[in-house]
């Protein structure tokens, strides 16, 4: 005891810039560990390619975090990160190099054409027709342009959507069933990344095809929304990075990310996440269920509520690591006094289990509006 009094002690003295320093060192140290592991990582079935891009989006996160932490960081140190960065980032490519098969030399015919197949149709075209058939505002919901999602219950008051070349519109009315019935089976093999942007009043679920889709995650400009994403995340294809920004009123499910989740400008709404660690800006009035193996960091917030991640939604790598969901830093608050920015939520206001698993999944007369109000989220 007196050992682990101590250690909080010390944390409790350093600096913000000395805090990141060792968060910095942890985050080399585990992009490192991954590389080393790209070299045994099998190439078929494009595994390879998956763990590659799961440790460019960790650099690259890496990188946005030495940008927002350079208020408080000295500009030598500055300058340190950056060229370990790009050591990083060139100890990457020669991995990637290194993977590449030789190519084997053959003849071929100095000319050629390609044949179309006549009965296909491109996306493009596909595009074209949805939008000539459906008109709508433009919102944004697709993994790597490659799906566009509907409400899970077809039945609920929220718009369908239609695919929109490289995202995903609501109609102005609901398609026919085979139109939602294509949405809904649009293949994720080839995405690598999720994005949801621009919506108002929506719910979403990201189904177990998205699982391929997790190199990076990005979530903006919802309003009134639940988002769930819990399920292509839960077993092994957690998202490499992932960032929320301008999120107001709504539930967002955020499933299981490898490295940092980054938030920015949230207000009235609860965040459900479990990752390496998070890093909360400009946010007020939310609650925050957690689950992190590293210390959550907040910086110019406040009424933020946090607690521990809901048993429905741990997986059993979960359940072996420590989690730190109350070790929070406020690097906006230096004084040796608790910060007044955060607290623990309550466990008598903290949502039953029997919401998780009877109301947050939505039903035919349980959309989004339903949820949040149940919930007692934002406005709703």
């Amino acid at each position: 005891m007196p050992a682990m009094a101590t250690d909080e002690s010390e944390a409790t003295q350093l600096s913000p810039s000395e805090r990141f320093f060792r968060y910095f060192q942890h985050e080399v140290t585990a992009l490192q560990d991954q590389m080393l592991r790209l070299d045994n990582t099998g190439i078929s079935g494009g595994e390879r390619a998956d763990a590659a891009d799961h440790c460019l989006a960790g650099i690259a996160r890496l990188s946005n975090e030495v940008k927002d932490a350079s208020s408080y960081i000295p500009a030598y140190d500055q300058r340190t990160y950056s060229e370990a960065i790009k050591a990083l980032s060139k100890k990457l490519e020669d991995s990637r190099q290194r993977a590449v098969p030789k190519q084997k030399f053959s003849f071929r015919s100095s000319t050629f054409t390609t044949r179309k197949n006549e009965s296909a149709i491109s996306l493009n075209d596909a595009t074209k027709r949805a939008k000539e058939k459906f008109p709508g505002p433009a919102s944004e919901t697709s993994a790597d342009s490659s799906f566009a999602t509907t409400p899970i219950h077809p039945a609920s008051p929220a718009p369908e959507l239609v695919q929109d070349g490289d995202s995903a519109t609501p109609a102005a009315s609901a398609p026919s069933s085979s139109d939602a019935a294509r949405a809904r089976t649009m293949s994720f093999s080839q995405s690598t990344k999720v994005t949801i942007n621009n919506h108002d009043g929506q719910h979403i679920i990201l189904p177990s095809s998205a699982s391929h889709a997790t190199s990076s995650g990005t979530l903006s400009n919802l309003r009134g929304c639940v988002i769930n994403m819990s399920t292509p995340t839960s077993e092994g294809h957690a998202f490499a990075g992932l960032t929320l920004r301008n999120i107001s009123d709504s539930l967002i499910i955020c499933g299981h990310v490898d490295g940092a989740a980054h938030v920015t400008n949230v207000t009235n709404s609860i965040l459900v996440v479990a990752s390496r660690q998070l890093r909360l800006h400009e946010s007020q009035n939310c609650d925050v269920y957690l689950h992190a193996a590293g210390r959550p960091i907040i910086e110019d917030c406040k009424d933020v509520h946090f607690a521990p991640l809901p048993e429905i939604f741990l997986n059993d790598a979960d359940r072996m690591i420590e989690n730190q969901w109350d070790a929070v830093d406020d690097f906006k608050w230096l004084s040796a006094e608790p910060s007044p920015n955060w607290q623990v939520l309550e466990e008598d206001k903290r949502v039953p289990a029997t919401m998780w698993q009877e109301v947050v999944p939505g039903g035919p007369a349980f959309g989004a509006a339903e949820i949040l109000n149940a919930l007692k989220v934002g406005s709703a």
